[in-house]
């Protein structure tokens, strides 16, 4: 067992992969999957709220291409792929600092192609 924590994130037909870091807070998501939870658009990013509450850890206000990300002020699980409405340029910047929590593994421009009315749906990998 390589100890990394895999996840599989699905809504409606599209699914990733992803590995969750080391942190508190990656580790607290963990031990509360799985998750279900209706998501909303910001840009080429997707969030929503889930039953974790996080204090920042190594707050990070912009992230890369694929990364995850915990937004503390409203307990939201993010992903992120592309640039936000706060964006400038190519850069991907969350509405104010989140805890980067792991990354997905495959593409992360398939969440382009995310319909909203299904609910996201997020679960641990079991090698």
């Amino acid at each position: 067992m390589s100890g990394k924590k895999k996840i599989l994130i699905t809504i409606g037909s599209i699914e990733a992969e992803a590995e969750l870091n080391e942190s508190k807070t990656a580790e607290l998501i963990y031990n509360s999957l799985p998750i279900e939870a209706k998501g909303s658009f910001w840009g080429d990013e997707i969030y929503f709220s889930i039953p974790v509450k996080a204090e920042p850890e190594n707050p990070k206000g912009v992230v890369e291409l694929g990364d995850l990300g915990y937004w503390p002020p409203g307990n939201a699980f993010c992903i992120f792929f592309g640039p936000t409405p706060a964006s400038s340029g190519d850069e991907i910047r969350p509405a104010s600092e989140v805890n980067v929590i792991g990354k997905i593994t495959g593409d992360p421009k398939i969440f382009k192609n995310a319909s909203l009315n299904e609910s996201v749906k997020i679960e641990v990998v079991n090698e």
